[in-house]
């Protein structure tokens, strides 16, 4: 997807581009920095755990320098579920052939999952970056100093940068770390390039984000969105979505009484929808049953997820 953007640099100026994975445990805040960091939403948010499924670029041209940042699916311990052990995979593939890997992390928080994932980076030769998030949650901020030094004992780091990806608080500090670290070499992606999705995969992620914030605890996980219409007509873009459960008792849970949850999703998506494309969108919804998807690799494949 793309946007108007003025061409890179000015003539004679070396261009520098590199790959930036965002690394971390489930729920520390990946998805809102790499939106942060790009300027615009191209990964879905929720305060639920392993949100991301796919690995998502993010593009950010800054004049001659580059980043394409990787937004990756929660590294998690317990991987049972083919889809589980899919996004770990595509997790540990974003740290290959990458120039600089931000490590995120939660401010005063530090769990397991955590160590888990600095065991996966002992092998990684690209400089890291920690990202110490969520300090807006921080009401006393000396209490940061101790949380910073101890990071810094647990592995060498290239920089720690305390940040809220929600509220923007020094994302500008850590961009210009990761910027200065990327390597000489051409742009792979046009000016305005923002994301390497392509709008059926944004559209139905939108879907996907407005259920799991209306249905809480209840099904976030036994959810997949697949796009069967997406067609521009008479300067409306129609928009087909089926969401797909594991079971027949899932259904009346994701359509509600009197098919509320499913009208206060596709509106909330539909409104995201014409904002982010910029047209009128006519938005369909259909709950539809696929019998343990996420433990068969086929129905992932067919899905749209990889590996």
């Amino acid at each position: 997807m793309t946007e108007t953007a003025a061409e890179p640099g000015t003539a004679g100026t070396p261009t520098r581009c590199g790959f930036v994975a965002l690394v971390g445990r489930p729920n520390v805040g990946k998805s809102t920095l790499l939106n942060a960091l790009v300027g615009r939403k191209v990964s879905i948010v929720t305060s639920k755990p392993q949100t991301t499924r796919h690995r998502i670029l993010g593009v950010r041209t800054v004049g001659p320098v580059q980043a394409v940042y990787v937004d990756t699916p929660g590294l998690h311990t317990r991987a049972r579920r083919t889809l589980n052990k899919l996004m770990n995979k595509a997790a540990l593939g974003a740290l290959e052939d990458v120039d600089v890997v931000v490590l995120v992390v939660e401010a005063l928080r530090w769990t397991p999952e955590d160590d888990n994932v600095l065991r996966h980076l002992e092998g990684v030769r690209a400089p890291v970056i920690a990202a110490v998030n969520k300090i807006d949650r921080v009401k006393e901020k000396a209490r940061l100093l101790p949380c910073l030094d101890e990071l810094s004992r647990r592995r060498e780091l290239a920089e720690i940068v305390p940040v809220s990806a929600l509220k923007g608080r020094q994302v500008d500090v850590l961009e210009r770390c990761i910027l200065e670290r990327l390597p000489e070499g051409p742009h792979l992606f046009p000016p305005g390039t923002i994301t390497d999705r392509d709008e059926r995969f944004l559209a139905a992620e939108l879907v996907r984000e407005k259920l799991m914030a209306i249905l809480g605890q209840e099904l976030p996980y036994a959810l997949a969105v697949e796009i069967e219409a997406f067609e521009r007509e008479d300067g409306l873009l129609r928009i087909g979505a089926v969401i797909w459960v594991e079971r027949e008792s899932q259904k009346p849970i994701v359509i509600g009484r009197e098919g509320r949850v499913l009208k206060t999703a596709g509106t909330r998506a539909r409104r995201e929808m014409e904002l982010l494309f910029g047209e009128k969108v006519f938005l369909q919804l259909w709950v539809r049953v696929r019998e343990g998807w996420p433990s068969s690799r086929r129905a992932l494949r067919e899905l749209g997820f990889e590996g």
